[in-house]
């Protein structure tokens, strides 16, 4: 699907045709779209192919006047068992009059600024538009990383009280996305350094300022996904160590109770046999007693030495 939007009056709004200095927004597009933007701004077919790879890795290279900027951008959904958190690649590509976004599948942060959530955005200043997307990109980030730290603290007080898998499960959820995150988000950094270093895409004043602005929330989310990630393995580790912890305790009970509740069977067994001598043969009740007062006995010691 192509959509084309453009700047007007402050505010980005969508337009029928395709305009110099107007952005063209590309979801999901078929072979037919594919090769109209390919023939009409000369663009390597390698440039799309890459933005529709969903295992594409940030990245920023040029070809003759044309520039792919390659970034991840975190997505999350509801499932059953909780929020999950991921990265998608978005393509930005830069051409002689126009911004071409290409992606795989609706993205949150392109949305936003397709209804015209973000203001003061001119689709004009090319380079512009493209850190503002960036700066939303690093936002987003910032964002889920405090929406995982709060989910992880509520796990955490949640398998305090009971430890349930589904808890669990959850935590182990969260730091597969702090692994993507911080994945993607190192990437990211290197991609905006080399754009820092003005040989891909021209950088003005202006530009310069919003790409470190742009720059400080990435290593800032960085530096986030990779506390919060040593916080939730540490936490992890506890919490392994404490379910290991409560098997053994458990074992150990139930092995004091085995022996315990053996100490009957084997008198039964003695003064059920055919033997002669035993003490108190004849006195019925004596097995009985003989096997409280043990089995009293042995639970006392087994109690002592924190067995029981």
């Amino acid at each position: 699907m192509l959509a084309y939007y453009k700047t007007i009056n402050g505010r980005i709004r969508p337009i029928d045709e395709l305009e110099d200095g107007c952005w063209i927004d590309v979801v999901n597009p078929d072979e037919k779209e594919i090769n109209f933007l390919i023939t009409r701004f000369s663009l390597e077919p390698d440039f799309l192919r890459a933005s529709l790879d969903e295992e594409e890795s940030s990245r920023i290279e040029c070809e003759d006047d044309n520039t792919l900027i390659i970034i991840d951008t975190p997505v999350s959904e509801i499932t059953e068992t909780g929020v999950i958190y991921y990265t998608m690649p978005i393509g930005i590509l830069v051409t002689q009059s126009n911004v071409i976004t290409v992606s795989l599948r609706e993205n949150s942060i392109i949305s936003e600024f397709t209804e015209g959530v973000i203001k003061n955005v001119q689709t004009q200043l090319k380079t512009q538009f493209i850190l503002y997307i960036m700066l939303r990109v690093a936002t987003r980030f910032l964002q889920h990383l405090k929406q995982i730290d709060k989910i992880s603290i509520q796990l955490e007080r949640q398998l305090r009280k009971s430890m349930k898998n589904k808890e669990l499960i959850q935590l182990l959820d969260l730091q597969k996305s702090l692994v993507y995150f911080s994945t993607s988000l190192k990437s990211d950094e290197t991609t905006l350094e080399k754009m820092m270093r003005g040989r891909y895409i021209k950088l003005y004043d202006d530009d310069q300022d919003l790409l470190e602005d742009v720059l400080i929330e990435i290593k800032q989310a960085v530096e986030m996904s990779s506390i919060y990630l040593n916080i939730l393995s540490g936490t992890m580790d506890a919490f392994a160590s404490v379910i290991s912890n409560n098997l053994n305790i458990v074992m150990k009970v139930l092995a004091s109770v085995t022996i315990v509740i053996s100490i009957p069977n084997i008198i039964a067994g003695f003064y059920g046999m055919n033997v002669r001598g035993l003490p108190f043969a004849d006195f019925f009740w004596f097995p009985v007693i003989l096997s409280i007062v043990l089995m009293g006995g042995v639970g006392y010691l087994l109690h002592k030495k924190g067995m029981l």
